[in-house]
């Protein structure tokens, strides 16, 4: 029983997390402001199923720009995986250090920014 609940708990804090980073997000398009920025690092994790075997290689990207008011910040671009090998699909696959990318911020909280297609 113990087992059942705190599995129950583990899913509502993954759900709890990916709405907040869906408001989050959607705030950030809706109310951001644009700016050019570039990557300064790529972070690369792998995820692996039960057998051991990666399903997918995942890519956090870390951009650096500077606000509306001069002050320069690195930033965690709102991103996430980037190739899946159960399903053959990538994301972001132009992004590498030293990219430009455009991207969005909340001037109140600049360190959460989103890519702007």
């Amino acid at each position: 029983m113990g087992m059942y609940i705190g599995g129950a708990i583990i899913v509502l804090i993954i759900i709890a997390s990916i709405i907040f980073t869906a408001k989050r997000n959607n705030k950030i398009n809706q109310n951001g402001v644009e700016a050019d920025a570039v990557v300064t690092r790529v972070k690369e994790s792998e995820s692996t199923d039960e057998d051991g075997i990666v399903t997918g290689v995942y890519y956090t990207y870390y951009v650096t720009y500077r606000t509306m008011d001069g002050k320069e910040v690195e930033a965690k671009l709102a991103s996430g995986k980037s190739f899946d090998n159960r399903i053959g699909k990538s994301w972001d696959s132009d992004l590498h250090e030293g990219s430009n990318v455009r991207i969005k911020y909340l001037p109140e909280k600049p360190k959460y920014v989103i890519r702007v297609q």
